[in-house]
This record gives C-alpha cells, sequence and structure tokens, in this order.
C-alpha cells in the first residue's frame, strides 16, 4: 500500500526518502514501503504492523479509506477492530516458494484473515498475488496460487464475481498502477489484465443505511491536536452532524459534536459508511472507551450481558460444549464470555433445526446458542458482567455480527438473533 500512494501521488519524495533512510538505519532497508502505515517505535524495530493505520486515496471513480490491518497472529485483535470497519478485503499473499504454502497452511494466518474478514460482513476480495518477481514472473506458480485459492474462498462464503486476483511486484511497483516498465515484459508475456489500481476503481460500494439511528463505535480515542478529545470510527447507521448532542453508552454522558473530519477534510455532516473522526467537547475524557457506542440520546443503543446467537463453529479442535469461557469479540471490544446454553444445531443452509439441545458442537457445525458475558473479577466493582451495546442482526447489519476466540484461535462466528 504505500508503493501504491506513492505511486499515486499520494506520499512525497521528501517522506519516502526519509523512510528509506530510517530503515536502512535499524537494518530493515527492505521496510522502507511499510514504514508509511508503521509509525510507531516498535512497529518499526520489530518490522511488523501491530495496530490499525488508516491512510486515503483516490481512484478515477472512488475515494478510499485504506484500513493497514496487522498480519500477526499475536496482533488478530488489533486485526478484527480494523476488519469490522471495512467493506472489502484486500489480501496480499507472497508468492515466493514456501512462504504462500506457510501462510495457507492449517492454523495459518491467511486462513484465518480471510474466515475474520467474510464472518464480519466482507463481501468483496481482491487478493494481490505479491512477490511474482521472486520467482522470475512464473505463470504456473501464479495459476498454482489461484487454484489453491478459489475452493477455499467459495467455502468460506466469498461468491466468485465478488473476487479478484492480481499479480504484482509491489517493491518494483508493477502491476499496482501500471506496468510500462520494462521490467515488466515478462508479465505482459502472459497477462493483459487490470492493474491493481483498476481492480480497486470498480469496487462496488455498499448501499448505506442513513434512515436507521445514529451508531458509531469508538475505535480511537485520542487528544485533538487543538482542543477537546477526538474520537474515530466508522458510522454504522443514520447521519451525524456538527452541533449534534451525543450519548456515549455504556454510560451517562453526553457530549456535543464540535468538528467532524475525514482524512484532514473537514465536514459539515457525514453518513453510514464513513471512516470520521469526530472532536467533542463537554465531556471528560474518562468517559470515552474504545468499543463504547455514540448515538443520539432519543434513540439510544440497548445495553445486553446476554444474548442468543446463530454461530458457524470453524474448525475446532475441542468441540464446544455448555460452559466453554471464550472471548466476545464485537467491533473494537472484546469481553470475557460463556457459551451459556446450546439450544440447537441448525441446517447451514436452509437454517431450520436439526437437533434440539445438542451435547456438543463439533467443527463447521451452525448453531444457535446462549452467549453470557462473564465479570472481569471475583469480587469488587467488575464483580458483575457489565452489557455492553449491541443489536439484532435484523435491526443493524453492522452491530450484530460477533467473532468468539479462544487460546488466540478464532472458533466461531456469527450474527445477533435475539438480546435475553
Amino acid at each position: 500500500m504505500g508503493r501504491l500512494l506513492y505511486e499515486l501521488g499520494a506520499l512525497d519524495e521528501k517522506t519516502r526518502s526519509a523512510n528509506e533512510r530510517g530503515s536502512s538505519k535499524v537494518g530493515k532497508r527492505s521496510f522502507a514501503w511499510a514504514w508509511n502505515f508503521d509509525g510507531t517505535l516498535e512497529e518499526r524495530e520489530r518490522g511488523i504492523t501491530m495496530d490499525i493505520a488508516t491512510r486515503a486515496m483516490a481512484t478515477p471513480h472512488r475515494q478510499i479509506t485504506i484500513l493497514d490491518a496487522p498480519g500477526h497472529k499475536d496482533f488478530v485483535p488489533n486485526m478484527i477492530s480494523g476488519a469490522a470497519q471495512a467493506d472489502c478485503a484486500l489480501l496480499v499473499v507472497d508468492a515466493t516458494t514456501g512462504e504462500f504454502e506457510s501462510g495457507f497452511e492449517r492454523g495459518g494466518q491467511t486462513r484465518e484473515h480471510l474466515i475474520l474478514v467474510r464472518s464480519l460482513g466482507v463481501t468483496q476480495v481482491v487478493v494481490a498475488v505479491n512477490k511474482l518477481d521472486q520467482v522470475n514472473w512464473d505463470r504456473d506458480r501464479y495459476d498454482d496460487i489461484c487454484e489453491q485459492l478459489k475452493p477455499f474462498l467459495v467455502q468460506t462464503g466469498f461468491q466468485a464475481p465478488k473476487t479478484s486476483f492480481v499479480p504484482v511486484a509491489a517493491m518494483q511497483g508493477i502491476n499496482l498502477a501500471n506496468r510500462d516498465d520494462e521490467e515488466a515484459a515478462l508479465l505482459k508475456a502472459w497477462y493483459d489484465g487490470p492493474t491493481l489500481l483498476d481492480v480497486l476503481d470498480q469496487l462496488d460500494p455498499p448501499a448505506r443505511d442513513i434512515t436507521a439511528p445514529l451508531r458509531i463505535p469508538i475505535a480511537n480515542v485520542f487528544k485533538g491536536s487543538t482542543s477537546g478529545t477526538a474520537v474515530s470510527g466508522r458510522i454504522c447507521g443514520g447521519i451525524v452532524q456538527v452541533g449534534d448532542r451525543v450519548r456515549v453508552l455504556p454510560g451517562d454522558e453526553t457530549a456535543y459534536v464540535k468538528t467532524i473530519e475525514t482524512e484532514d477534510e473537514s465536514l459539515v455532516w457525514a453518513a453510514s459508511g464513513s471512516n470520521v473522526t469526530l472532536y467533542l467537547t463537554n465531556i471528560d475524557p474518562i468517559n470515552l472507551n474504545i468499543g463504547s457506542v455514540l448515538c443520539l440520546p432519543h434513540e439510544p443503543i440497548p445495553l445486553a450481558a446476554s444474548f442468543s446467537a446463530r454461530i458457524i463453529v470453524f474448525d475446532v479442535q475441542i468441540p464446544i460444549t455448555t460452559g466453554t469461557t471464550v472471548e466476545l469479540f464485537h467491533h473494537s471490544r472484546d469481553v470475557p464470555a460463556t457459551i451459556s446454553k446450546l439450544v440447537a444445531t441448525l441446517d447451514r443452509g436452509t437454517g431450520k433445526v436439526l437437533k434440539e439441545h445438542p451435547r456438543v458442537l463439533t467443527k463447521s457445525t451452525s448453531a444457535e446458542v446462549h452467549i453470557s458475558l462473564r465479570a472481569t473479577a471475583m469480587t469488587g466493582p467488575n464483580s458483575v458482567a457489565k452489557p455492553i451495546p449491541i443489536e439484532p442482526f435484523s435491526v443493524n447489519k453492522d452491530m450484530g455480527r460477533i467473532l468468539i476466540r479462544r487460546g488466540g484461535e478464532t472458533i466461531a462466528a456469527g450474527i445477533v438473533v435475539q438480546l435475553l
């Protein structure tokens, strides 16, 4: 993405050469392009993305917000926070021998990331097969990677017409925005399809529900550059305007929207689907937490500590039983929870009940379950499970999706059916 922004003129020469000098100094010269997104000292020293970085880019027909998500398995919770805000996924796979295989094997991050983004409602995926210059632009290698990924994409729930594959060599900038260089001759010998930019320019923007009640899950809280406190996140329903009074849930606090910004541009209003930064006044920053939801005072989002959900169990080693303790992910919030009841197993295609009160849920099962949040401490104020802002999927799709993880791996995903 760093190289693509440079090709589009969104990264200036001064910053590029500063990144190149800095990355050479710490012995990570090949990470120079990534420094455009990986801004913290720790990310740069370790050479991995740890948190979500956002940048904007313009293609001829689209305004695109890039959410650069971490690929490392230790930072999957951060990746979930980014994927929950996305409309489509750009999956970058490494074509070098052995590298693609290690990501695609059981337990590999290529698999987990595809399952996660699909579970969070993303329906479009673009696969950039990168580093093809390392295998001498071998067409058979490219075709082999595409053939391995296609059945898995279908199985994960992506439809073939919404899936695209593009061969690229990002370090050289080949086939990102153009392939006019002499180095691209080997690729042009067998590929005459679109560049990555062409594919991104053709993405379908999803329908936005601007008539729904306002919902903005907070993804980040920070001190504003000039004044007040700023929060950022994606609007998951409705419209927000400068001057609006908004309520923060959970809690009893309200604030006023002083300014709305998106990628350094000031707006008077913003609608569902936009990634925005709101500058708030009349509120103590201590009352703003990542995972809280902003809404209008007369249309509050419900809070629940237990709910029924329809889930699909992934490729798990240990079956899920009643009382299984898990981590529940909902937007940027993750809370301890328990699978308190197994209601029924369902037919994945029709949703019909196959068996009531099953004893266990094994891999690839679809089921209805009850989920209850757990307290974070045995005594004191945290000894009672605190409800979280959540809505049934039928009311608001974005606010009704959940992911369930256990022991560092994602074991299920689903939708909220009813608040209990």
